[in-house]
């Protein structure tokens, strides 16, 4: 497992060239971790092409694996499943780990509540730390019944129910973790499931069970939210699917270039689902020059090229609104912000307080490590930028995240004095070419 091998540091030192070229980020991995879980519960062979091949999504196949269905690997990125149709999983006889990966995690806690068996799972100490009541409080309503340690974390057994409750929840926090496992449950119980969310949230669940037959209805509320529900029992039927590149994943190169004065890069096949591409908006808005081309849809995804070239990055003000379509997307953001001319405000970040690691505490000390002038104010982060004259000579503590070690990778190509990174092994868990594909635009990076 990850946490498993050896530490593994990384000194970055000041970028003095260009980035140029065209590439593809691997695979989007919310819809290649949603490609595996629905092809096992369809009935027949379903083909995934564009699978990501980073850790947290072998998680999931292993866990496939485990509960008879047969996923097996063609080629590079290329996956045929053989799905054993909705509540037909078979009773895993070992543990579920689930590596790093809270997806894996929470949407699979949907899946097992409403399968009559019972299962183990843990996970890294990463993820050992993430609160998991936040779908258990909702799935135990199916009748499933949850044991976690103390604060509602992993290791966590579950005894599930071949005959699940359908639920109506309405989310106190917009999260497409927990309304996905909701939805999931859903699929194996008798009668309408039901969430709404306060704040659209990323929909490829919603995408996908429509790809494989299943009628999900969407209902727009008075107050600006979603309402999904779907009825059940259903049957989904195998489908093939084509995984667009992970727009979170571009992002990284997108900043870089954006920072880099002289650089121009293009990303293809990228997904551009607009609950997710909140990150371009932003961009666009602090001033990068960022462009779409070659726009098309396949499988239910909007997916294009991004081209973008060095631009002169000014400070913004972000809205609280903005959080669902690029949670994943603020340390990188937040690097972008250091860089810039003048103040960015992140308004409405407590969702970062819960993901892999305390990402809003992190940000804070990478960038505050690193001589640039950070704020608190409640959820907000304010973040004062140096004009492209970050400081650097810090030591960014990544504390097993993979987002903040990438985003300080590319800090360090900006920062005058370099910086260090303590640990750079979880990269491979969302992004196992991050740094090849780095320097095949012209970056350094000696790893």
């Amino acid at each position: 497992m990850t946490n498993s091998s050896s530490v593994q540091p990384l000194t970055v030192s000041f970028f003095r060239s260009v980035l140029k070229g065209k590439i593809s980020v691997p695979g989007d991995k919310s819809i290649s971790h949603r490609a595996l879980m629905f092809s096992a519960l369809a009935i027949g062979e379903s083909h995934i092409t564009g699978l990501l091949e980073g850790e947290d999504v072998m998680q999931t196949a292993q866990a496939m694996q485990a509960m008879g269905a047969n996923p097996k690997r063609i080629a590079p990125g290329e996956w045929r499943v053989i799905g054993q149709g909705i509540g037909q999983l078979k009773e895993p006889q070992d543990v579920l780990n689930m590596g790093n990966s809270g997806t894996s995690a929470r949407l699979l806690s949907g899946i097992l509540s409403s399968h009559g068996f019972f299962s183990v799972m843990t996970g890294d100490g990463s993820l050992r730390k993430r609160p998991m009541a936040r779908v258990t409080t909702p799935l135990s309503e199916t009748g499933a019944k949850f044991l976690t340690r103390e604060g509602g974390r992993l290791p966590m057994a579950i005894v599930g129910t071949a005959k699940a409750h359908p639920v109506g929840y309405r989310l106190p926090v917009a999260s497409a973790q927990v309304k996905s496992a909701i939805l999931l449950a859903g699929l194996n119980a008798d009668g309408i499931t039901w969430v709404e969310e306060p704040v659209a949230t990323r929909d490829h669940t919603e995408n996908m069970l429509r790809h494989f037959g299943v009628d999900v209805r969407i209902e727009d509320l008075v107050d600006g939210g979603k309402k999904i529900s779907l009825k059940g029992p259903v049957t989904l039927k195998a489908r093939n699917i084509r995984v667009p590149g992970d727009p979170s994943s571009a992002t990284f190169m997108l900043v870089a270039a954006a920072m880099i004065s002289g650089s121009e890069i293009c990303i293809e096949g990228v997904g551009l689902n607009p609950l997710r591409t909140g990150a371009f908006e932003v961009l666009k808005w602090m001033g990068a020059d960022l462009c779409i081309e070659n726009e098309h849809v396949e499988g239910g995804e909007p997916i294009g090229d991004l081209v973008i070239k060095g631009s002169n990055l000014k400070g913004v003000d972000v809205p609280a609104d903005c959080a669902p379509s690029m949670i994943d997307e603020y340390p990188i953001l937040s690097v972008a912000a250091a860089y810039a001319d003048g103040v960015t405000r992140f308004r409405g970040l407590e969702e970062l307080r819960v993901k892999e690691s305390d990402r809003f505490t992190s940000i804070v000390d990478m960038l505050r490590g690193n001589g640039v002038q950070v704020d608190i104010d409640g959820d907000d982060l304010i973040i004062t930028g140096t004009r492209g004259n970050i400081p650097g000579g810090g030591v960014v503590a990544t504390h097993m995240d993979h987002r903040l070690a990438m985003s300080a990778s590319i800090l360090g190509l900006v920062a005058q004095k370099g910086i260090k990174v303590d640990d750079i092994r979880f990269i491979r868990t969302s992004f196992p070419n991050y740094f090849p594909l780095m320097n095949q635009l012209g970056a350094k990076f000696d790893v």
